[in-house]
């Protein structure tokens, strides 16, 4: 893996302190080469529309980021991230984006909020709901925004952040999202396969009991 410049770093043990905060929430993380899971749950998107990860999915991959509206990380990336994911869907790459946080803790991250969100944005992919955090959990998610890419197989193919510079889209070195996505849409192995996901600690909603 590459190694994150130092202005990157800095930010990155900032986040690093909210870690506690989901370490019970989440499950352990997607390993590179494990299969994608809950693909058949239906998430309510923007649109009103229900939504399930296998019936956005490409031909030739999936797409999936956790993000939200209020993460200052998740603003600072949410451009590219659009962009990324319009981009995705003209290469056979299906992309859905995820909001697991409870707006219990954020109103920002209500229904309303996405809306005005994806309107503003562009979005051209599903923003849906993940109502009981669960997709999240089943992904081992605990940032948002946080990526996870699976190539045709269905197959976890790139797993971290969006890029190394997250403050300044001009100063990328390191575009390791977007280089994933191009690596997957054209048949290449995917060169850096992890990375660190930085961002705001995903809000989980209280686990129900059956």
């Amino acid at each position: 893996m590459h190694a994150l410049r130092s202005p990157f770093a800095r930010l990155a043990a900032l986040a690093g302190l909210a870690l506690a905060l989901t370490a019970g929430s989440a499950r352990a993380q997607l390993a590179i080469g494990d299969a994608l899971p809950m693909k058949d749950v239906k998430m309510t998107g923007v649109d009103g529309k229900s939504v399930t990860i296998a019936g956005v999915s490409g031909k030739k991959g999936t797409l999936v980021v956790f993000t939200c509206n209020h993460c200052p990380w998740a603003k600072m990336w949410q451009t590219r991230v659009t962009e990324i994911g319009n981009t995705a869907g003209k290469a056979g790459i299906g992309m859905v984006a995820i909001n697991a946080n409870d707006p219990a803790e954020y109103p920002e991250d209500g229904m309303d909020g996405m809306k005005q969100r994806a309107k503003e944005l562009g979005i051209k992919f599903p923003y849906v709901v993940d109502a009981t955090s669960d997709v999240a959990r089943a992904f081992g998610a605990s940032r948002t925004p946080e990526a996870f890419l699976f190539d045709a197989g269905g197959k976890l193919v790139y797993h971290g952040t969006v890029d190394d510079s997250p403050k300044d889209a001009s100063a990328v070195k390191d575009a390791y999202l977007k280089d994933a996505v191009s690596a997957v849409s054209t048949g290449k192995t995917v060169t850096t396969a992890e990375t660190k996901a930085m961002g705001c600690s995903i809000k989980f909603r209280a686990k129900t009991t059956s």
